[in-house]
C-alpha cells in the first residue's frame, strides 16, 4: 500500500500551515469541502500531499450526515484526546483487504456514487482516521507545485507514534509495510521521512505534531 496524502487537524483556521511555508515549502491549492464543514490548504511532493485541516462549519461537520463518519472527533482532539491524523491510502488492489468492511460516506462534493471507504478508529482513537478516495490509482496532482526551497521531493517514510491499542487488528494490515510505519510511544505525532534523509536535516513543528526529516 501507498500513501495518497495525510491530513493534520488543527484549531487554528489553518495558520499552522503558515509555519511549513516559512520552513520553505510551496504552498498548493486549497479547498472548502462542501456539505462536510472542513477547509483545506495543502503541500504537495512527488508522492503524495500534505493537508492541513480545520473545521469551516461546526454545523456541517456535526450534521446527522457527515457526524456518522467520526470526523468530527478528529476535529475535537484536544479535548477528546483523538489523534488528529488522517491516512489516505492509495485505492488499488493491494488496500482491498483493509477497506473490506469499510464504512461508507459520500461526500457532497463528488458526483453520486463517487464514495469514500472509512475506518474510522472509533475504539482505536490513538491510531489515525484512515481511508481511500473512489478514484483508481495514483493521482500525479501534475497542476500543483511540486518544487520546495529545501529541495524536499520523495516522501520515503510516515511514521505514526500512538500512545496504545488494545485490538492491533489494524496495525497487523501494516506489519510488512516500507511506507507506513506505527510505534508505540507517549504522545500522538507523525514524523514524515523524504528523501531518505539525504540531506542529514530535521525540522519540528510542535503545533501540527510534526517533525519533518529530510
Amino acid at each position: 500500500m501507498s500513501i495518497d496524502h495525510i491530513f493534520i487537524f488543527t484549531d487554528i483556521n489553518g495558520k499552522g500551515a503558515d509555519e511549513l511555508v516559512n520552513f520553505g515549502l510551496t504552498e498548493g491549492s486549497n479547498r472548502v469541502h462542501v456539505g462536510q464543514g472542513t477547509a483545506n490548504r495543502k503541500f504537495y511532493f512527488d508522492n503524495f500531499f500534505l493537508e492541513i485541516l480545520w473545521v469551516h462549519d461546526v454545523n456541517e461537520i456535526t450534521s446527522d450526515k457527515t457526524k456518522s463518519m467520526g470526523l468530527w472527533q478528529r476535529a475535537a482532539y484536544k479535548t477528546n484526546y483523538f489523534s488528529p491524523f488522517g491516512l489516505c491510502i492509495v485505492n488499488t488492489e493491494n488496500s482491498e483487504t483493509i477497506f473490506k468492511n469499510a464504512f461508507k460516506y459520500q461526500p457532497d462534493y463528488f458526483p453520486q456514487g463517487m464514495e469514500i471507504d472509512i475506518i474510522k478508529n472509533e475504539d482505536q482513537s490513538d491510531l489515525p482516521w484512515t481511508f481511500r478516495l473512489p478514484f483508481k490509482g495514483e493521482n500525479k496532482h501534475d497542476n500543483e507545485p511540486k518544487t520546495h526551497k529545501n529541495d524536499i521531493s520523495v516522501l520515503t517514510n510516515a511514521i505514526f507514534e500512538y500512545k496504545s491499542v488494545s485490538d492491533k487488528t489494524f496495525l497487523e494490515n501494516f506489519k510488512h509495510q516500507n511506507q507506513i510505519q506505527f510505534i508505540e510511544s507517549s504522545r500522538h505525532w507523525l514524523n514524515l521521512i523524504f528523501d531518505n534523509g539525504k540531506q542529514g536535516k530535521k525540522q519540528e513543528f510542535e503545533k501540527l505534531k510534526l517533525t519533518i526529516e529530510y
